[in-house]
C-alpha cells in the first residue's frame, strides 16, 4: 500500500509516529511523508485523488496539518482519522456540545473569548478547570479556584477561545483509555492539576463501566485511532477530553497495533463520518476482561499484518516536497535529522 503522512516539527523525531513510519516501511509499504510546517508544498501533486490509499495525520492543534487532510478528504481519499471527526474534537466547544448532545458525561461547558469573563459566573461554578479550546498536550490547563482569583485573569490575549468546566474532585490521577484496532488500553498518571503528588505513568485495569463509556466515545466521534482521559469523580467516570491520534503510551506492542490498524483503515475506509449527527445510541454492550476491554460491535475485529522478518533495507520512505527531497527516517526516534 502507499501511505502517506503528514507530521508537524513537534513529532518529527516522536515515537508516534515515528516508530510507526518505520514498521510500516520494514512491511514493505511505500509512506511519503509531508511536514507542513517547513516544506513549500505544490498541492496539486502532493494532494492528488488516487495517489495513496490513506492518509494519516500526526499534528498539533491548530496546526496547518488539518488543512492538508480535509484536502486530501475533498478528492476522495481515505483519512485516518476521518477528516471532520478530528475537526469535531480538535476543538472543545465542538467537542463539549457533541459529547453532551449525545448524553456522554461530559461536564457543563462554558466558552469565553477572554478569561475575565469568568469573573461573571456565580461563586458556586467554582472552582474551575480552565484551557484552551484548541489546546493538546496540557498546554494551558489551570485550576481557578474562585471569581477572584489571579488565575482568572491569567493567559495571552492571542490564547484564543478558552473553555472552563467545573473542577471534578478526584485522587490526582487520570485516566487515559486508548483506542486502537477495536481495542481499548487504559493507563494512568498523575494529574496536571495535582503537582505534589506525582505517580508513575503505568497500565491499569478497565472496568466494564469506563471501557463501554469509551467505546461510546469513539462512537460518537467517528474515531478509530484516538485516546479518551476520564476522570474517575464521585458520581462515576467523566469524560474531560479527546484526541485524536494520541501517543498510546504504556499500550503493550503499540507500534505494530497502531501500523495494523492503519493499514486495515486504509482498506476499509475507516468509521463512518458524521455518526455525531445521528440519534441517541443504544446502551453499550458489556465489556469483559480484567485489563484490557474490546470495543462492542459493530467495530470489527482487527485483521492482523503479517509480520515478515526485519529486512536490511526497509521499505522507501521519502518527504514530500515541492523540490522532492527524500526524506530519511533517522535511525532512533531522538536522532537528529
Amino acid at each position: 500500500m502507499r501511505l502517506c503522512f503528514v507530521v508537524e516539527e513537534q513529532y518529527r523525531f516522536d515515537g508516534m509516529p515515528v516508530e510507526v513510519i518505520r514498521q510500516l516501511a520494514v512491511w514493505g509499504h511505500r509512506v511519503d511523508v509531508v511536514r507542513p510546517g517547513t516544506s513549500l508544498l505544490r498541492l496539486s501533486e502532493v494532494v492528488r485523488a488516487g495517489g495513496h490509499d490513506a492518509w494519516v495525520l500526526k499534528t498539533v492543534s491548530g496546526g496547518p496539518g488539518l488543512a492538508l487532510l480535509e484536502a486530501a478528504a475533498a478528492v476522495g481519499l481515505t483519512t485516518v482519522n476521518d477528516a471532520r471527526s478530528i475537526r469535531g474534537v480538535r476543538d472543545k466547544v465542538v467537542a463539549a456540545v457533541i459529547g453532551r448532545g449525545r448524553g456522554l458525561p461530559v461536564p457543563e461547558t462554558y466558552a469565553v473569548a477572554r478569561p475575565e469573563l469568568l469573573a461573571e459566573l456565580p461563586a458556586a461554578a467554582f472552582p474551575l478547570v480552565v484551557k484552551p479550546a484548541e489546546g493538546s498536550s496540557g498546554r494551558g490547563v489551570r485550576l481557578v479556584r474562585s471569581p477572584d482569583s489571579p488565575a482568572a485573569s491569567a493567559g495571552p490575549p492571542e490564547e484564543g477561545m478558552l473553555i472552563a468546566q467545573p473542577y471534578i474532585p478526584n485522587s490526582g490521577v487520570d485516566l487515559k483509555v486508548y483506542g486502537v484496532g477495536g481495542e481499548l488500553f487504559a493507563t494512568e498518571r498523575s494529574s496536571p492539576l495535582h503537582p505534589g503528588a506525582p505517580r508513575r505513568e503505568r497500565s491499569v485495569p478497565l472496568s466494564a463501566e469506563v471501557a463501554g463509556m469509551v467505546a461510546e466515545a469513539g462512537e460518537v466521534y467517528g474515531l478509530d485511532l484516538f485516546g479518551v482521559d476520564v476522570l474517575l469523580g464521585p458520581d462515576g467516570p467523566v469524560i474531560v477530553d479527546v484526541n485524536d491520534f494520541p501517543s498510546f503510551r504504556c499500550v503493550p506492542d503499540a507500534v505494530a497495533r497502531v501500523a495494523r490498524a492503519v493499514l486495515d483503515l486504509a482498506r476499509t475506509g475507516g468509521s463512518a463520518p458524521g455518526t455525531a449527527a445521528v440519534g441517541p445510541l443504544p446502551p453499550p454492550d458489556p465489556v469483559a476482561g480484567p485489563v484490557f476491554g474490546t470495543m462492542p460491535a459493530p467495530v470489527p475485529e482487527p485483521v492482523p499484518e503479517p509480520v515478515p522478518e526485519p529486512v536490511p533495507v526497509p521499505g522507501p520512505v521519502s518527504l514530500l516536497t515541492s523540490a522532492g527531497v527524500p526524506f530519511r527516517i533517522p535511525a532512533t526516534a531522538g536522532e537528529a535529522g
